[in-house]
C-alpha cells in the first residue's frame, strides 16, 4: 500500500504472470498462547524453534508411503549415505552429487532443513583414500574434499557433521586409529573444522559420535575435553551430535547432564541418529524430554522413517512400523514435545497436489463493517489494509488509518462480525510504535519466541513485538528487517514505491515478500532460528506489467494440502482494484496461475455479489481469515473469507482522503 500516489481511473493491460522464478491451535492465555499443540513431529518441534528430522535415502524417494510420512512429519532431512566420501568422491577429484542433489533439492522445495552427513569419517571411505601414505597428500585431499562438497551445498545446509566417530570405544578416551589419525595425528580434526569454516562460514560445524551419551563414559569425557580445548583456542566448532543409538532401556540416567555439560561449553547439541531397540514409549519420551530441557539442544533426527528402513530393522527401533503406521512411541514422542497425536494412519499416496483450491471463485460481500472513528487528535478519512487473526474467542484487526496528515495504525477487537462496527479503535501512535508514517500492517504469532509480531512499512520493512495481542500499549518501538533497501529492489523499483511487506514461515525458513508498484514481487529469506534477523537472498519472485502485479501481496499455507496460495492486487482495465491468485508447493518455488485474469479473478466486482447493495467496485488490500494465527499463515481450503477494503464508487480526489472502508467476502462456491 503506497499512500503517496493518486490513483484515478487508469487503463492497464492485464498480462499473464511471466518469469516466475525460484520465488496451532488456539491457546488459553489472554495475550499469548501458553502452549501450541501440533499434530505432527516437525510442526510441534518448530514451536520451540527446534527441528525433528529423519535420515533419508534417495533410493526410497519413489515410495509414496515413505515420502508421505517424510513430508507430513519431518521438518529436517539428513542424507543417510549420499554425502559420505565413497558416494561423492569414489575416484580422486571425480565428484558425483546426483543422489545427494536429489535429496537436497526435494527437501529445499518443501521447506525442510538439511543436515550434512558427513565430511571426514574413517568408514565408507574409498580405497584410494585409505591407501594414501603421505601426510601432505592426505591433508591436501581432505581439505579439497571438504571444500568441494561444502561449496556444492553452501547456504543450504544448516549443520554439517564435519568429523564423524573419531574417538575410540572403551576406556581410553583417545582417538581411534584411522588413516587420518595415523598420518595427520590429533590435529586432523582441528584442520577439518578450520577448512570447513572457510568453505561455508554460515553453516553450523558439528562433531558427531556414538556412545557419548553417558556423562561418565571415558569416550564422552574425551570428546568433552576436545570441545573444551577447541572453544578455548578459538577452533571453529558450533555443535556436538550425539547419535543416540539406544538399547531398549533408552538413554542413560546421565543423558541430560551430558547435553547440558556440552551446551555449557558454548556449543549446540543435537540428537543426530536416534533409534531405540523395540521403540519403547517411555524411552522415546525420556530422550525427547532431555533435549527439551536443554535450551541449546536444537533438534532431533531419527535414523530412518519406518522400521523396514532402519539399519537395525530386526530391532524395530523407529516410530513407524513396516507399513508406515504410527507406533505407540510416536504418540509418546509427540506428547512429550507438547503436541497432540491424531489417529490418522499413514498416507499411502503421494502428497496432495495443487487441487485443494478451485480454479474459479465466487463471493458474497457484506456491507461496510468497519468505518473510521475520528477523535480529537485523529481526523481519519479512511481505514484500510487490514490484517486479522482469530485468537482467544475474538477477531483482532489491525489496519492503516489515512488522513491529510499521513498514515498510522489502529487496533480493534470483537467477538463477532456483527460487533465490528461498534468496537473501540485504539490508535497505535500512542504506543511505542509512535507517530509518523506506519502503514499496511500484518500480524501473526511467532511461536518459537512466544511473541506477536506486527509487520508494517515505514519506508523500510519494520516490525514491533508484543507478548499480548490484546494490549494495544504493549507493542515495542519499530525495528527494521533490513539496514537499507536491498540492491535488487533499488535497481528495479523505477518510479514505484517499496511497499506491503509480508512475512510467512515454513518449518525451516521465514520469507519476506514485498512489492514495488512497478510490476515486481520480491522475496527475501532467513532461517526460523535467525528470525527476525538475517533476511538475505533477495530475489524477484515474480514480475509482470506494472498494473497486473501491483501491490498488496498475501501468501498463505493451504490447510491439509501441499500448497501455498499467493494473492496480488492488480488494477483492471476499468481502473478498479482486484486480486489475482497463484499456487505453489513451496514458498521458494515457482508459482502456477490459479484464478489470475479479469475474466477469472480471485476476487473482483464481477465475481462478487452484494446482497446489501454494491457499496464498492474495488476489491482492494485485505487479509484472508486464517484457520490459525501462527507464522505459517494457514488458511482453510474451503469456505474462504477475505477482509478487504472498498469505497464508494463515485469517490475521487486526494488518495490519502479517499473514503476506504472494510467489508468481508465469503466464498459462495465452496464444495466442502
Amino acid at each position: 500500500m503506497n499512500p503517496l500516489k493518486r490513483i484515478g481511473r487508469r487503463r492497464a493491460s492485464v498480462l499473464g504472470l511471466a518469469a516466475l522464478v525460484a520465488l496451532v491451535t488456539p491457546g488459553t492465555a489472554s495475550g499469548a498462547p501458553d502452549a501450541v499443540k501440533a499434530s505432527t513431529l516437525g510442526a510441534q518441534a518448530a514451536q520451540s524453534g527446534r527441528y525433528f528430522g529423519a535420515a533419508v535415502a534417495a533410493g526410497r524417494l519413489g515410495d509414496g508411503t515413505y515420502t508421505g510420512i517424510l513430508d507430513r512429519e519431518f521438518n529436517s532431512v539428513t542424507p543417510e549415505n549420499e554425502m559420505k566420501w565413497d558416494a561423492t568422491e569414489r575416484s580422486r577429484g571425480q565428484f558425483t552429487f546426483g543422489p545427494a542433489d536429489q535429496i537436497v533439492n526435494r527437501a529445499a522445495a518443501r521447506g525442510q532443513r538439511l543436515r550434512g552427513h558427513t565430511l571426514v569419517w574413517h568408514s565408507q571411505l574409498p580405497n584410494w583414500v585409505s591407501s594414501i601414505t603421505d601426510a601432505n597428500t592426505l591433508r591436501s585431499v581432505m581439505n579439497h574434499h571438504i571444500t568441494t562438497v561444502m561449496n556444492r551445498y553452501k547456504g543450504r545446509i544448516h549443520s554439517w557433521d564435519v568429523v564423524n566417530e573419531a574417538f575410540a570405544d572403551g576406556g581410553s578416551g583417545q582417538h581411534r586409529p584411522s588413516v587420518f589419525q595415523n598420518l595427520l595425528g590429533n590435529g586432523f580434526i582441528e584442520q577439518a573444522f578450520r577448512t570447513a569454516r572457510t568453505a561455508d562460514p554460515a553453516a553450523k560445524l558439528c562433531y558427531n559420535d556414538y556412545n557419548i551419551e553417558d556423562w561418565n563414559a571415558a569416550k564422552t569425557q574425551g570428546v568433552y575435553r576436545m570441545v573444551r580445548d577447541f572453544k578455548a583456542r578459538g577452533v571453529p566448532i558450533d555443535c556436538v551430535g550425539l547419535q543416540a543409538h539406544f538399547g531398549a532401556g533408552g538413554p542413560p540416567a546421565s543423558f541430560r547432564t551430558t547435553l547440558s555439560s556440552f551446551a555449557a561449553l558454548g556449543v549446540d547439541v543435537q540428537i543426530t541418529e536416534l533409534d531405540i531397540a523395540q521403540a519403547p514409549t517411555t524411552a522415546y519420551a525420556n530422550t525427547v524430554r532431555a533435549c527439551l530441557n536443554v535450551a541449546r539442544c536444537t533438534g532431533i533426527t531419527v535414523w530412518g522413517i519406518r522400521d523396514s528402513d532402519s539399519w537395525r530393522a530386526g530391532e524395530n527401533p523407529l516410530l513407524f512400523d513396516r507399513n508406515g503406521n504410527k507406533k505407540p512411541a510416536y504418540g509418546s514422542t509427540l506428547t512429550a514435545m507438547g503436541g497432540t497425536p491424531t489417529t490418522q494412519r499413514a498416507d499411502t499416496s503421494s502428497p496432495r497436489s495443487a487441487a485443494a483450491l478451485p480454479s474459479r471463485f465466487s463471493w458474497s460481500s457484506s456491507g461496510t463493517l468497519i468505518s473510521p472513528k475520528p477523535d480529537a487528535t485523529h481526523n481519519i478519512a479512511g481505514i484500510k489494509d487490514p490484517t486479522v487473526v482469530r485468537y482467544n474467542g475474538k477477531y483482532h484487526v489491525f489496519a492503516s488509518v489515512a488522513s491529510s496528515s499521513g498514515y498510522n495504525l489502529v487496533y480493534l477487537n470483537f467477538s463477532d462480525w456483527s460487533q465490528a462496527g461498534s468496537a473501540t479503535h485504539h490508535y497505535l501512535d500512542r504506543s511505542a510504535i509512535g507517530a509518523g508514517y506506519r502503514a499496511a500492517p500484518q500480524v501473526f504469532y511467532y511461536a518459537p519466541q512466544r511473541l506477536w509480531y506486527l509487520v508494517y512499512q515505514t519506508g523500510n520493512a519494520s516490525y514491533s513485538t508484543n507478548p499480548d495481542i490484546s494490549n494495544p500499549n504493549g507493542w515495542s518501538a519499530p525495528r527494521h528487517f533490513y539496514s537499507s533497501m536491498p540492491d535488487i529492489i533499488r535497481q528495479n523499483i523505477g518510479n514505484g514505491y517499496w511497499v506491503d511487506m509480508w512475512v510467512i514461515c515454513d518449518s525451516a525458513n521465514c520469507y519476506l515478500f514485498s512489492s514495488d508498484d512497478n510490476g515486481h514481487l520480491y522475496r527475501s529469506r532467513t532461517s526460523v532460528g535467525q528470525f527476525p534477523n538475517g533476511f538475505t537472498d533477495t530475489v524477484i519472485a515474480a514480475r509482470d506489467s506494472k498494473y497486473a502485479l501491483f501491490e498488496a501481496s498475501n501468501v498463505y499455507k493451504v490447510q491439509g494440502a501441499d500448497q501455498y496460495l499467493l494473492l496480488v492486487e492488480a488494477i483492471g482495465s476499468d481502473g478498479r482494484r482486484y486480486f489475482r491468485s497463484w499456487t505453489s508447493s513451496s514458498l521458494a518455488g515457482s508459482w502456477t496461475q490459479l484464478a489470475a485474469s479479469e475474466s477469472n479473478p480471485f476476487a473482483r466486482a464481477n465475481n462478487v455479489s452484494f446482497p446489501s447493495g454494491a457499496w464498492t467496485r474495488d476489491v482492494s488490500h485485505g487479509e484472508m481469515i486464517r484457520s490459525g494465527y501462527d507464522q505459517t499463515l494457514t488458511i482453510p481450503a474451503c469456505r474462504l473469507q477475505y477482509l478487504y477494503q472498498g469505497m464508494n464508487p463515485g469517490a475521487s480526489g486526494d488518495y490519502n482522503l479517499l473514503p476506504w472502508r472494510l467489508g468481508l467476502l465469503t466464498q459462495t462456491n465452496s464444495t466442502c
